[in-house]
């Protein structure tokens, strides 16, 4: 397998470094979200966080039979020992940089961002006490965005993937997973574990790229979210048979959300509109947002997103 672990110091855009890094190489992004709900389909629940670092290796290490990985997960240099194919990437950045990037993030005067970058930190390190133990650090790159944007510093990791001939090594054995994945069973049965074996890699088949740069928006922030999971039923035949019904593109589960874009016509537009009407006025408990034309093109715009 060709791995590349990232993470880095909280605001210094290091989720964007990995999303850009991802798209170069060409490799599979796994996100905080992302590893989040395959934990849930793994073992049906958030495991404690004792259990939390076997229970992502036996995950990720199946994944890695198929497909090569870009990590992006705080304290991810932690979890697989030195490797000839993996390279293990840091990204930081001066205190002055980060706290500007929390000010345009939140809208904060640089007092209200300093203390809000303070608290950042603080739940950063214990994250990674709580995860990973007294795992010391250990990385092969280390990046500093003082003068760097990200997609610069995707650059300089493709250079150094390269430079590593990490996608010579191939995808990981069958033999490698089983090994590590019996280390890792016996480490989660400690706990009480079980892994199912159900959590697999999903690409959803969007429909139009303004959904899949809204799926990128939504990992980058560690939302998580389900590609049309349910359609609503809007009107019936006078035998009950559904003749009408509206499947909203996205769903958030901590939001409790549905999120449907619209990036068509006018016309379109239009006949959306009162689907979206009619689903409020016969679920008034679900929660619907629509984006429109224009608000994906801002989002765009201020993200930098490309398909």
């Amino acid at each position: 397998m060709a791995l590349l672990t990232i993470s880095g110091d909280p605001a210094s855009r290091w989720e964007e470094v990995a999303h850009a890094a991802a798209h170069l190489l060409q490799f599979e992004l796994v996100t905080e979200a992302r590893l989040a709900q395959w934990m849930k389909e793994e073992i049906g629940e958030a495991p404690p966080e004792k259990a939390w670092k076997p229970a992502a290796v036996s995950i990720l290490a199946r994944m890695a039979t198929e497909h090569h990985l870009v990590v992006a997960v705080a304290g991810a240099e932690s979890l697989f020992p030195p490797l000839p194919m993996l390279l293990r990437a840091t990204i930081v950045a001066p205190e002055a940089r980060r706290a500007g990037n929390v000010m345009i993030d939140q809208r904060l005067e640089r007092p209200a961002a300093l203390k809000m970058l303070d608290e950042m930190d603080r739940e950063a390190k214990y994250l990674r006490k709580t995860r990973y133990g007294r795992s010391p650090k250990a990385f092969d790159v280390s990046l500093n965005m003082e003068f760097m944007d990200a997609p610069r510093a995707a650059e300089v990791l493709r250079a150094a993937c390269a430079a590593r001939n990490l996608r010579d090594h191939g995808l990981l054995s069958d033999a490698a997973e089983a090994q590590i994945h019996f280390q890792t069973r016996v480490q989660l049965a400690q706990h009480g574990i079980a892994p199912a074996g159900r959590a697999h890699l999903k690409r959803p088949s969007f429909g139009h790229p303004s959904e899949r740069l809204f799926a990128n928006l939504l990992d980058f922030y560690r939302i998580q979210w389900e590609y049309e999971p349910r359609s609503f039923p809007l009107q019936w035949d006078k035998d009950g048979h559904v003749i009408e019904a509206f499947t909203p593109d996205f769903y958030l589960p901590e939001l409790d959300l549905y999120v449907e874009l619209t990036t068509m016509k006018q016309a379109l537009v239009t006949k959306k509109n009162r689907k979206v009407k009619l689903l409020r006025a016969i679920y008034p408990h679900v929660n619907i947002q629509v984006f429109y034309q224009k608000d994906v093109q801002d989002l765009i715009f201020k993200h930098g997103l490309r398909a």
